[in-house]
């Protein structure tokens, strides 16, 4: 057998790695790829000035219940956090955040790249408190030597899958209005934030909360898409000439129509949230059996297990995952003990879960 043959047949008996790395590893629900293949043979008018981008604004603005809502259509988390907050900021104004929000950690700067600084606050919980920006607005206010804090950011769920409740956004809104700031929700994993079992509040609540948010599509069963929503009319004028700007206004914008159509018609968005907690919720229960320890305890579809370092090393090697916290920052783990990530989507099923912890036990006996 030729060396190519070979390497051939020892990638068919090799078991695929099961991909718990992220939320946004598959292609895309097969209702969105049926719409847009339905749509194949048919021609559109560009930049999103389409009758289907046009439905689906109108489905965005039905699910807030806020008619008057301005609703712009992206392609992804960082581009319509970018365009959003430049937009949203004059020069000298700053963001406050959680010093692990998406913002800070995983968008390569690219708030500061357009002049606005970001204000952190450290959080275990990836959660902001309404005392942190009293805290960060009393430090940084008076004159000009220093930025003015202008908005809020926050996610809905956090970067840690934990959940804001309503008598915290409700008090964070009222801090807000007392210092004059803005209030933005990032949405990226929104979907599974509001069916989590322990959320109460509901997307018209939120739509009134904040001064703008988003629904996240790439996580949720989209190949890609985000619906921005700026509830407050103060910050829409002349937002689409900042999209283009910022590089974000589609020319096939009729795309991004066509695929949340899909995806808010007949509950999918949410029907896709309910399973992807689902299945986090079978992985935290087969974890608990097992007697392990989580990091943070997060009631959406990421998941924290605290493993010890050999055995999350072995597993590394038959499951895709992120390293989160080593030791010594693993609080309750100890010597010797890795903090991992474990993300599920709408596309998980339980066969996966099951092979995970047939892989999980072998990498505990190793």
């Amino acid at each position: 057998m030729k060396q190519t043959e070979k390497q051939t047949e020892q990638v068919k008996q090799t078991p695929q790695k099961l991909n718990f790395m992220n939320d946004y590893n598959s292609v895309g629900h097969p209702n969105v790829l049926r719409a847009l293949a339905d749509a194949s043979a048919a021609k559109f008018p560009g930049y999103g000035t389409d009758a289907e981008t046009g439905r689906a604004v109108a489905a965005v603005r039905a699910l807030i219940q806020n008619e008057a809502a301005d609703v712009h259509f992206l392609m992804g988390g960082t581009q319509t956090n970018l365009t959003a907050i430049a937009a949203f900021l004059r020069p000298h104004e700053a963001v406050i955040a959680p010093a692990n929000a998406h913002i800070n950690v995983h968008e390569t700067g690219a708030i500061e790249a357009v002049g606005h600084k970001i204000l952190t606050v450290a959080s275990n919980d990836g959660k902001l408190r309404a005392d942190d920006i009293r805290a960060v607005c009393a430090r940084h206010g008076g004159d000009e030597h220093m930025v003015a804090p202008r908005l809020v950011f926050l996610s809905q769920s956090s970067e840690l899958g934990t959940l804001y409740s309503m008598a915290e956004l409700r008090e964070i809104r009222a801090v807000c209005d007392a210092l004059g700031l803005y209030l933005y929700v990032d949405g990226a994993r929104l979907a599974v934030a509001l069916t989590s079992p322990r959320n109460d509040v509901s997307l018209p609540a939120l739509a009134a909360l904040a001064d703008a948010f988003y629904l996240g599509g790439t996580k949720n069963g989209l190949l890609l898409g985000e619906a921005l929503v700026i509830a407050n009319p103060k910050l829409t004028a002349d937002f689409r000439y900042l999209i283009k700007q910022k590089g974000g206004l589609l020319a096939k914008g009729f795309l991004l129509g066509l695929q949340f159509c899909a995806l808010l018609e007949n509950g999918l968005y949410f029907e896709l949230g309910i399973h992807a907690n689902d299945m986090a919720l079978r992985l935290r229960e087969g974890l608990v059996k097992r007697g392990f320890t989580f990091f943070v305890d997060s009631p959406t579809n990421q998941i924290f297990p605290i493993l010890p370092e050999r055995a999350a090393e072995a597993l590394a090697a038959n499951v895709l995952y992120e390293v989160w916290e080593r030791e010594p920052n693993v609080t309750g783990g100890g010597k010797g003990k890795t903090a991992i990530r474990l993300v599920t989507s709408w596309n998980t099923d339980a066969a996966e879960i099951e092979a995970f912890f047939e892989r999980l036990d072998r990498a505990m006996r190793q």
